[in-house]
């Protein structure tokens, strides 16, 4: 049987690489498109050497219509990762945060619909929730951004609904909540909560928490990310908006509190004021995923700091030249 064909977007990137390797895992042919902007190449190097001939890495930028057609011509489905992932980034730069992440993604989809391909899977976010007090979230309340980020990625996800509902495009939304592991950036200045941690943490410096620390995530390892996306591919009859995440919740300072004890550091956290934008609590339902596409978190949070705190930790070990 012929391999299937994926565009897997901002596949250089943290996500974007772990769901490349395993589809290649998988027998799959993988092509890439990332602007390289955030991604990196030690992530994508290894699979093109692991994988020669069934990974191709394509140079594009999803603000460019054109690199979009070029990108998904001869793709069967398409896995759209490519964003700027930064509240801060987005307050800083709204417009920027736009053009990437809801104009970039409603570029990709008129590309998709015209090459004809078969399923197109978003990378919503779980920001769209806002602050709204009920929890857990499910796929059905309301919307109330609180940044530009947020924002945008809901403008994304209602493009993709858009063109489900009007070309016939088989879309389907999952909404990520705080996705974790080995390939996050630790040195991007939009650095997610656990790679700084980490970082400090490794340097002897006292970790910062915005805020007092009992604000609450739903923490989801990159394994169980990779595999809804593989399932909403797949799955007959999925369509619409899918929770990704554990459905469980910690706060930050029982999150330092146990990356501590694997580093085996006992360093006093500092308290600095809430970051604009920021939403308190997180917690998913995921019941809709379970049932429709069949997925189950197999990788507890717990269980997911281990290899991500040794990824770090290797990341930071001194070279040898």
């Amino acid at each position: 049987m012929a391999a299937e064909h994926y565009l897997v977007t901002g596949g250089a990137g943290f996500i974007g690489s772990h769901i490349a390797e395993q589809l290649l895992q998988r027998g799959a042919r993988v092509r890439i498109m990332d602007d390289f902007s955030t991604g990196h190449r030690r992530n994508v190097d290894p699979l093109a050497a692991a994988y020669p001939g069934a990974l191709e890495i394509f140079r594009g930028d999803i603000v460019r219509l054109e690199d979009c057609r070029r990108a998904v011509t001869g793709m069967e489905y398409v896995i759209h990762q490519a964003a700027l992932a930064s509240v801060p980034r987005s307050l800083a730069d709204p417009l920027g945060t736009h053009q990437v992440n809801a104009t970039g993604t409603l570029q990709l989809l008129i590309a998709a619909r015209d090459a004809g391909v078969r399923r197109f899977v978003y990378a919503g976010s779980s920001s769209v929730y806002g602050n709204a007090p009920e929890l857990p979230k499910t796929e059905s309340q309301p919307t109330h951004p609180l940044s530009p980020y947020a924002l945008a990625k809901l403008a994304g996800e209602e493009y993709a609904r858009l063109f489900h509902d009007h070309f016939g495009l088989s879309t389907v939304t999952l909404r990520y909540f705080n996705v974790f592991g080995p390939r996050q950036d630790p040195d991007s200045p939009y650095a997610a909560v656990i790679p700084i941690f980490v970082g400090r943490l490794l340097r002897g410096e006292p970790p910062e928490i915005h805020g007092d620390g009992t604000q609450t995530r739903d923490f989801t390892y990159v394994a169980n990310v990779v595999e809804a996306n593989l399932a909403a591919c797949r799955a007959p009859g999925a369509a619409g908006v899918y929770n990704v995440a554990c459905g469980t919740r910690i706060e930050l300072r029982e999150l330092l509190a146990q990356i501590q004890r694997i580093l085996g550091t006992n360093l006093k956290p500092i308290f600095t004021p809430p970051r604009p934008g920021d939403v308190h609590d997180s917690l998913a339902d995921i019941a809709r995923a379970r049932r429709e596409l069949g997925y189950v978190p197999a990788v507890g949070m717990a269980e997911g700091l281990i290899p991500t705190v040794a990824y770090f930790r290797e990341l930071q070990r001194p070279r040898t030249p």
